[in-house]
């Protein structure tokens, strides 16, 4: 029986692909693959997020038959069924995304560093999560930034893009070194080296050094960078000289991944030199800056108030 059905799914896919196949035949393909689709047991961890398999097979698809022509707007699932259908069958299997294990990487207080297989380093911010392969095996380098703020050196490797999950944006490179850092409002990309994209639900933007890309309220814009947005955070000690408490306060978001909340504005622009060691804790950093300015900064948790 399952010979069966595999002959005439094969057959009637192969004739379809030759526009070949008559009314009721499209219809009956249409149909079955439909019913795979809404019955289908998807695995997440060794086939990837099935929403996002369904709309890269959508949009693929898309681009061959020209965007101008009538599309079926069922055809993504369809898609995403038939590949379930025939990796039961063995007809469709590709070993480079069933073979890759995913890790994960946190941290609590304090930043961190990793080392990926490709030689791409990720310096992971206080209380932030980064998911990530083992291993990687396909011809993309997928991980994900599922929680707070990171540095990323990217190891060039131009037939094995490097993409990088963020909430609702996907950020493409080859071999660049940037930034990203997300909350619950926002998510930014700001670029220091190499050429960045950074995309979501059909909005697209390129970036070069010094330029930062914001995604908020389902909007993507490009603009240029703040210079404090560039400084150094992740590897080395970092002296602010001379500068105002709002560029510290955003140094101090980037690295340990919290958020300052203040009745008065006016105190960020409060004069202050601070030096913050490599290894420093948040709590040491707030003691230096209370003594210099007098302010009561607390932590609670990932918010910081001044109390």
């Amino acid at each position: 029986m399952v010979k069966r059905i595999k002959h005439s799914l094969e057959y009637l896919i192969n004739k379809s692909s030759r526009h070949k196949t008559s009314r009721a035949e499209e219809d009956l393909l249409h149909n079955f693959t439909f019913s795979e689709y809404q019955k289908s047991n998807w695995d997440t961890t060794s086939m990837g997020n099935p929403d996002e398999v369904a709309q890269d097979i959508y949009d693929n698809i898309q681009i061959r038959i020209g965007k101008k022509k009538a599309f079926n707007p069922y055809l993504k699932y369809m898609a995403a069924a038939s590949i379930l259908f025939l990796v039961g069958l063995g007809i469709y299997f590709k070993p480079a995304i069933t073979a890759e294990k995913q890790l994960s990487f946190k941290t609590s207080d304090t930043p961190k560093s990793i080392q990926l297989s490709d030689d791409s380093k990720i310096y992971l911010a206080a209380n932030s999560s980064f998911q990530y392969p083992e291993k990687f095996m396909g011809e993309q380098r997928k991980v994900s930034l599922l929680k707070g703020n990171a540095f990323f050196e990217i190891a060039k490797d131009k037939k094995h893009p490097f993409i990088i999950s963020s909430g609702e944006i996907k950020t493409r490179v080859v071999g660049t070194s940037f930034h990203i850092q997300m909350s619950k409002s926002k998510c930014e990309v700001i670029v220091l080296t190499g050429k960045v994209n950074v995309s979501t639900k059909g909005q697209s933007v390129d970036l070069v050094p010094n330029e930062e890309a914001l995604f908020t309220a389902q909007k993507l814009t490009k603009q240029m960078a703040e210079k404090s947005y560039l400084v150094n955070w992740y590897n080395t000690d970092v002296t602010l000289n001379q500068t105002t408490l709002k560029q510290v306060i955003t140094v101090l978001q980037y690295k340990y991944g919290v958020s300052f909340q203040y009745e008065n504005k006016l105190v960020l622009a409060t004069p202050l030199t601070v030096f913050i060691k490599k290894d420093a804790s948040l709590e040491n950093v707030l003691e230096q800056i209370n003594y210099i300015t007098n302010l009561k900064f607390k932590v609670y948790g990932e918010i910081v108030k001044v109390d």
